[in-house]
């Protein structure tokens, strides 16, 4: 049988190739957690993945299903409350604002959805019809709003597919060839080392510590300051090694493995987890090694040398060995400009994409929230300027 998780559980729909499956001999009916058709999930862990809510039609397979112990499982009762109308009241905000407000017990990443709350949390009762209608409104709608964003999404795919050839082609690294002599990294760097890695977690802090860079804060190109973790004094003290200077170059070992992003100013004495840091010489510029790092050459190198069944994960000595375009300071100079200016043009388009994806994410949830609350006749309503007005 199939059993869903939160990962599982997207608002979007149910991701199916996150599933595992669990041997069963037996009546499925008669497990805790078993899933029938028109069951609303709720994800019930987690900060920032608590209340995330999904429907349940059927299987693709036709194999029975069942929510594991942190998705909750709401069944309405069909003479009173429809099931699409619930999961569209449960996907709104006055409803998550209200679950997080209360029915969350616990505290920061172990906060959970107590379900006995769950069970007294009001609903708006419209009669059925009404419900009804206000359900195949958002159907129709949200679905529409969700074919737009995939759109969106797919055309940002293909731009980061465009900016990787672009970088290909100025760097000389189309289908692995290169007309410059490729010199393994050591040879153009001061250092290559790692970062904490035994046990950071003894020296996390809530405030007032020193900044510690992790995998999910690096991307190709870019550091992020989003879930950033802060260790205690002594903690910074223990591991002077993994302390970070603008201009070095940070590559994620684990997961998205191969990733690079220079340093930048505000992170210059921060500290390092689980990253492999770069510190160029005199001859390698920070930001033509990025350059060369995201590559496809470099991410091809990375691949082949990295271990580990369930995550990709690198290490110090391949990253030594990974081959680097040998270029004068002046030649660098000059590629980094021709990629800078080439890129930027993409990543704008981009960022453009990507607010656009924002905004029809607000406005799917103020439209969900003004058909749930009665703030318009969906009998009359199109979709198009329901929204003008409502805070979303």
């Amino acid at each position: 049988m199939r059993v869903i998780s939160q990962a599982s559980n997207q608002a979007s729909g149910l991701d199916w190739s996150r599933t595992r499956f669990h041997d069963f001999n037996g009546n499925a009916r008669s497990l805790k957690g078993h899933l029938c058709p028109n069951d609303v999930l709720i994800n019930s862990t987690g900060t920032g993945t608590l209340g995330r809510v999904g429907y349940f039609t059927d299987s693709p397979d036709g194999l029975p299903c069942m929510a594991d112990s942190h998705v909750t499982i709401a069944r309405a009762n069909p003479d009173q409350l429809d099931a699409r109308f619930s999961y569209h009241w449960l996907s709104s905000n006055p409803f998550q604002e209200y679950a997080y407000a209360a029915l969350v017990v616990g505290a920061t990443n172990q906060i959970e959805l107590n379900r006995d709350r769950l069970g007294d949390a009001p609903v708006p009762l419209p009669p059925l019809d009404e419900q009804r209608r206000i359900a195949e409104f958002l159907d129709a709608q949200t679905a529409r709003i969700d074919a737009l964003a995939a759109k969106r999404l797919r055309m940002r795919d293909l731009l980061t597919l465009k900016r990787e050839r672009v970088i290909e082609s100025v760097l000389g690294l189309e289908r692995g060839n290169s007309p410059h002599r490729l010199v393994p990294l050591k040879y153009l760097v001061r250092s290559v080392s790692v970062g904490i890695v035994v046990t950071p977690a003894k020296w996390y802090v809530d405030s007032a510590g020193t900044p510690a860079l992790r995998g999910l804060n690096v991307k190709p190109g870019s550091i992020n300051s989003d879930d950033l973790v802060h260790i205690s004094a002594e903690g910074h003290a223990e591991h002077v090694k993994s302390w970070l200077r603008a201009g070095d170059v940070v590559v994620v070992r684990t997961g998205q493995a191969g990733a690079a992003a220079v340093v930048p100013p505000e992170f210059d004495g921060a500290n390092c987890i689980d990253l492999i840091i770069i510190r160029p010489d005199d001859r390698l510029i920070s930001k033509y090694l990025e350059y060369v790092l995201n590559s496809e050459h470099a991410r091809a190198q990375v691949s082949e040398h990295s271990v580990g069944s369930i995550q990709a994960h690198f290490n110090v000595s391949a990253m030594k060995q990974i081959p680097i375009p040998s270029l004068s300071r002046n030649e660098q100079e000059e590629t980094v400009a021709r990629l800078d200016q080439a890129v930027d043009k993409i990543d704008r388009l981009q960022d453009k994409l990507a607010k656009q994806e924002r905004l029809l994410a607000l406005h799917r949830q103020a439209l969900i929230t003004a058909a749930v609350t009665g703030q318009f006749d969906v009998s009359t309503a199109s979709g198009r300027n329901v929204t003008e007005g409502v805070t979303a």
